[in-house]
């Protein structure tokens, strides 16, 4: 049985606990077992996040010791998958540079703030994304600074600020570890979205290496 770690907290705008309870119903669903933790001393036992197949941040915000943040990086180093969305993992300890390199991008603004209604556009047959077509949604609409090397699977695009797609979910490598990343989820409503829920479920399982 794959075993996940999710961990929340930070700033309550984007329902962190709401969503983390979403993301671990999606994962048992899979046949994950999964432990959820409301501290960021979760991260402190490197040993144990080592013997993890996937550990969840859904943290906006906030700040990380460096004895809670180094067992994480080391994990994913060392072959432990890392999943995230929205500002959990994409605007979560922002002094952390080395956490927004692991990451593969870091949110920096939200034209519109969470009314904007834009397309989600598909560009890749990656299996995380097979199937779907592209699919609007009402939200935040995530403008970041992303890894040029990140495999982006799916983009939007931000018509005030230039042409230039901007990534919404990819997946990378960090050393051994699986990295997959969605911007969104700005809440639980979003979050539980079937197009969004979908995205997040297979790449979470794909950071694991369980598809």
């Amino acid at each position: 049985m794959k075993k996940a770690l999710i961990v929340w907290g930070g700033w309550e705008g984007h329902e962190p606990k709401q969503v983390a309870d979403i993301l671990a119903a999606a994962l048992c669903d899979e046949g994950f077992e999964v432990e959820i933790s409301d501290t960021l001393d979760a991260f402190r036992d490197e040993e144990k996040l080592r013997e993890l197949d996937l550990i969840v941040p859904e943290w906006t915000g906030g700040s990380i010791e460096k004895e809670q943040l180094q067992p994480v990086l080391a994990a994913v180093k060392s072959g432990t998958g890392i999943a995230g969305l929205h500002g959990g993992m994409g605007d979560a300890f922002r002094q952390e540079t080395e956490w927004q390199f692991m990451v593969g991008g870091q949110w920096v603004a939200h034209p519109g703030d969470a009314g904007v209604t834009y397309t989600v556009e598909i560009v890749s047959d990656d299996p995380i994304v097979a199937g779907i077509e592209d699919f609007e949604v009402t939200s935040e609409q995530y403008y970041m600074h992303v890894d040029p090397n990140n495999e982006v699977l799916a983009v939007t695009y931000f018509p005030d600020y230039g042409d230039a797609p901007m990534p919404v979910v990819w997946k990378k490598m960090y050393g051994e570890g699986r990295v997959f990343y969605s911007s969104l989820g700005h809440n639980a409503e979003v979050a539980a979205q079937e197009e969004p829920l979908t995205i997040m479920t297979r790449g979470m399982k794909w950071a694991a290496r369980a598809m």
